[in-house]
């Protein structure tokens, strides 16, 4: 008896340029698959081929040892396979049990038979142990619940393949937890899991064997628990290839006057009272758990949400920022947590995001843009921070995660801010890229300018903050000299403390 549920032989795929270049990829009945690698390895597109989203352009795919014709959706669940997207596909305003049975909708007599559906759902959903009422509107539901609905919903259509692309990168450490449990309850019942992310600590929990790509080919497959996180990083960059993602002291003037001053802001009732500054040259790490109110901080500074007191300065003069026009007037930028659906407008292109917020000043007798000037600046915005793409014309959702993340920087570098505020800016982004976007801060601080920085990784906030502040609950906590940090715990301790 074959071993392998799935099997992909040979796959090779174009896009102009050859992303996949003869891939071979097994996947065995029962098991939790890591697939890792760097941002345009080729992981999604193999994946999606696999998914029938993308058609290959040579080789082989085999379900239960037979080769299969997979060139659509459709073929994919019929043989089982499905796919837990990055950016879940439930539709917002339908619910649970509607998005559940979304295109496969069961009809009595030629009418939609809801009673039945409500009945299944409910089966479904509680096998599953997802504690949600199938009436429930999605848009109402957390990230990590609307993640399992995906899950039930792909369950419903009786998956024994799940692939699942980054399924913990929006997600709290319980709703990790609850997820990891619905994985394993799969896993025990014979379901298939290719799992894809960037967090290695993940993968070394959760994962049984795991296959590393780099340009495009598989360079190392095996056990996970033969393999060291040292050594998956060094497969996946390459020997010599990868910059350092560790902390490097930096010199600016820690007594001079605070470039951004923030004095009593209340955002809402919980968060009510955070003051903290930032000097010039400073990258100033804010660190908690979700929901401690380190977004809503950052948005209300931003002018995405109002501030119901306190007062926010630069450089001394007080400045109000009642929304992001004002805010980008007054010297702030912001890179958003969802830089899909807050940071960039997927169906344009590369260039055209990148001249978004610099768009009037591009503009010839303020009607034309003036494309020569914006070809250039964007050409140099791709040199500078290594964006990959083949043309700056290209659609930018066709572009690697990391890669997309780098664009969002680039609007915002063109508009030179005096505070830049980055929210969670490396998620489901791989580690060569992250080390690329830490070097990035690091050099537009030392030009005179502040950082606010969140991340919920903190080896990143160790690795990028000079200093770094803990929120509780919406207050702040305390106060560390990143030179006087010594370990992760030490950090983790602090962020833990009411």
């Amino acid at each position: 008896m074959n071993q392998y549920v799935l099997e992909m032989r040979g796959i090779k795929k174009s896009f102009g340029v050859p992303v996949l270049k003869g891939v071979d990829f097994a996947l065995k009945k029962g098991e939790i698959h890591a697939l890792v690698g760097g941002n345009g390895a080729g992981k999604s597109t193999l994946m999606k081929i696999m998914t029938g989203v993308y058609t290959k352009d040579e080789g082989a795919i085999l379900v239960n040892g037979s080769e299969v014709s997979v060139n659509n959706t459709h073929d994919a669940k019929k043989y089982g396979i499905g796919m837990i997207f990055q950016e879940l596909s439930l539709v917002q305003s339908m619910t649970v049990e509607e998005n559940i049975f979304l295109g496969t909708e069961i009809a009595k007599r030629g009418l939609r038979d809801t009673g039945y559906m409500t009945e299944r759902a409910k089966k479904i959903l509680e096998e599953l142990q997802i504690e949600v009422d199938p009436k429930e509107t999605v848009g109402n539901l957390s990230v990590g619940m609307s993640q399992m609905v995906e899950i039930a919903k792909a369950m419903e259509k009786e998956a024994k393949i799940l692939v699942l692309d980054e399924p913990t990168a929006s997600l709290s450490e319980t709703e990790t937890k609850k997820l990891f449990k619905m994985i394993r309850d799969l896993q025990s019942k014979g379901v298939s899991m290719v799992y894809i992310s960037h967090r290695m600590k993940e993968i070394m929990e959760i994962a049984d064997s795991i296959s590393i790509l780099r340009d495009g080919k598989i360079v190392h497959t095996g056990n996970v628990a033969d393999i060291t996180m040292e050594e998956i990083i060094t497969h996946m960059m390459g020997e010599g290839r990868g910059k350092k993602f560790e902390w490097i002291p930096r010199e600016y003037d820690k007594n001079g006057k605070d470039l951004l001053t923030v004095e009593h802001l209340k955002v809402n009732s919980r968060i009510a009272d955070i003051s903290f500054g930032v000097k010039k040259g400073e990258i100033l790490g804010l660190a908690g758990l979700m929901g401690s109110g380190r977004t809503e901080i950052l948005e209300t500074l931003f002018g995405l949400r109002k501030a119901h007191g306190g007062t926010v300065k630069i450089s001394g003069g007080e400045v109000v920022s009642e929304n992001p026009r004002q805010a980008i007037k007054n010297g702030f930028a912001l890179i958003p947590e969802d830089r899909r659906k807050q940071g960039l407008v997927l169906i344009h292109s590369v260039k055209e995001n990148a001249i978004l917020p610099k768009l009037s000043g591009l503009l010839t007798n303020g009607v034309f843009v003036d494309e020569k000037k914006a070809d250039a600046m964007v050409l140099d915005n791709v040199e500078k921070l290594n964006i990959v793409t083949d043309d700056i014309h290209k659609r930018i959702g066709l572009l690697s995660g990391g890669n997309q993340q780098k664009v969002v920087l680039a609007k915002w570098m063109n508009m030179h801010p005096k505070v830049m505020m980055l929210d969670e800016p490396t998620a489901g982004v791989d580690v060569g890229a992250k080390a690329e976007i830490i070097a990035l801060m690091r050099e537009y601080a030392d030009q005179g300018n502040g950082v606010l920085f969140v991340s919920s990784e903190l080896a990143e906030l160790m690795a990028v903050c000079d200093r770094i502040i803990t929120i509780y609950n919406g207050k702040i906590t305390g106060e560390i000299d990143r030179s006087e940090l010594e370990t992760e715990e030490v950090l983790q301790y602090a962020i833990q403390q009411k």
